[in-house]
């Protein structure tokens, strides 16, 4: 390699020790009060008169004019832990769906599908929690299905199909 070439190489390797920001990146600060003809002297940029021309005047990003500001008109979720607490959630369901169209793909014609079954197919891999079967997709095999729990469209869905759906217990 010819020593120009060596020299361009080492002056293009970026390292820490060659870093800089771009030029004319770094601007200096703004001083402002410091005479007319620096263009914010005066009022400093304040304006004439007003609350945020004086001195304690709330210019920072939350204030919201003296409105009783979001934080404080926000409901408190009280209880031990925020997705439990009390009232607020007081319908929230511990389950975790399997939908027809998932069953219809994923399960030869007349086979069992328990939940085992479906956890070996990738569905209801969530353990110890309960599983639904719901009715978004078509059916079009005769399945037994063995879940926690069924919609009333599932269950309709997979009856009409020829199949069965079994509640299990837990």
């Amino acid at each position: 390699m010819s020593p120009v070439k060596e020299e361009a190489e080492r002056e293009e390797r970026i390292g820490l020790h060659n870093l800089r920001p771009a030029p004319g990146h770094r601007k200096p600060r703004k001083r402002v009060g410091r005479g007319e003809g620096s263009g914010l002297g005066k009022t400093a940029g304040r304006g004439q008169k007003g609350a945020g021309s004086r001195s304690g005047s709330k210019d920072r990003a939350r204030f919201e004019g003296g409105q009783m500001p979001i934080h404080m008109r926000m409901r408190k979720l009280r209880g031990p832990h925020m997705k439990k607490s009390m009232p607020f959630e007081m319908f929230r369901t511990h389950t975790q769906p399997v939908n027809l169209a998932d069953l219809d793909e994923r399960f030869e014609s007349g086979a069992e599908v328990t939940l085992e079954a479906m956890r070996a197919k990738g569905l209801a891999t969530r353990r110890g929690i309960a599983v639904k079967v719901l009715a978004k997709g078509e059916i079009t095999k005769p399945l037994t299905v063995h879940a926690n729990a069924f919609s009333a469209a599932a269950r309709e869905r997979i009856e009409a199909a020829g199949g069965t759906a079994q509640l299990l217990d837990g």
